[in-house]
């Protein structure tokens, strides 16, 4: 009975080993646990029966492949491109992406690389734009410059289940000999408003003074009030200084005889 019972055992043993290993194989190939931002895109014999997800997927071994895609949001940096402005100004450029999976059935299907060639169109994008667009503008409205970087790559994108969130130009690199030209031309456009600053505080002053010298006419005791209020600013000035007042009028006649001569 002993007997009987070691064989049944070593018997069982026989079978269930095998069985433990296989299941030990197996299982690994079969149970999939997926993160909440990944979706795994399943094809069962090459046919593809979607994207599921997140948590525990099953799949048949041998039979079923998953693609794992990750949809958070991905960072690329533009290699610097060498462009020529509108103005025919040469310039290095570069740009920072921002993008991410909307689709990842149309994202493994549609293209055989996403990352690859949403970074290239990204590059002859920024090349483009860039390119059609002054320095001025280049330099000044970055911003309408990213907002159409981003709605040229994402229109391009979308057939592959990319979505473009943002475009930032970070870097306008320019040669020497340009920087040293703007640095002329901002320097000569300060003169100039200062000049023009200074021009136009000279014409108020003489509009003022030809008021005043208007008002003056009209009243001949506002000319001794101003006499008499500079020689007070002379004399707080000037305390050695020895004022002898002569009223104008006694010199009057003999300004309107010389008039009559």
């Amino acid at each position: 009975m002993s007997d009987d019972l070691q064989h049944s055992l070593s018997s069982l043993a026989a079978w269930i080993i095998p069985i433990l290993f296989l299941i030990a194989i197996i299982v690994p190939q079969a149970l999939r646990i997926l993160r909440e931002y990944e979706r795994g895109v399943i094809f069962r014999l090459g046919k593809l029966l979607g994207a599921k997800g997140p948590g525990v997927i099953f799949l048949i071994p041998v039979v079923d492949r998953m693609v794992k895609m990750d949809l958070r949001v991905i960072t690329i940096d533009v290699p610097k491109q060498e462009i020529m402005t509108r103005d025919n100004v040469p310039a290095t450029v570069d740009a920072v992406l921002y993008f991410r999976v909307v689709d990842p059935n149309i994202a493994v299907v549609k293209v055989e690389n996403y990352l690859k060639a949403t970074s290239l169109i990204a590059q002859t994008t920024l090349r483009s734009v860039l390119g059609q667009a002054p320095l001025d503008d280049l330099l000044s409205q970055r911003e309408v410059i990213n907002l159409k970087l981003q709605e040229i790559i994402d229109r391009q994108t979308e057939p592959w289940g990319v979505k473009v969130t943002a475009v930032e130009v970070k870097d306008v690199a320019l040669p020497d000999s340009m920087k040293r030209a703007m640095a002329k031309q901002a320097e000569a456009e300060r003169e100039r408003r200062a000049k023009i600053v200074n021009a136009e505080g000279e014409f108020q002053a003489a509009e003022k003074m030809v008021q005043a010298a208007a008002m003056i006419s009209k009243e001949p005791i506002a000319l001794q009030l101003r006499f008499l209020q500079t020689m007070r600013e002379i004399s707080s000035e000037h305390n050695t200084t020895t004022f002898l007042p002569v009223p104008i009028d006694l010199f009057s006649p003999f300004i309107k005889g010389q008039a009559k001569n």
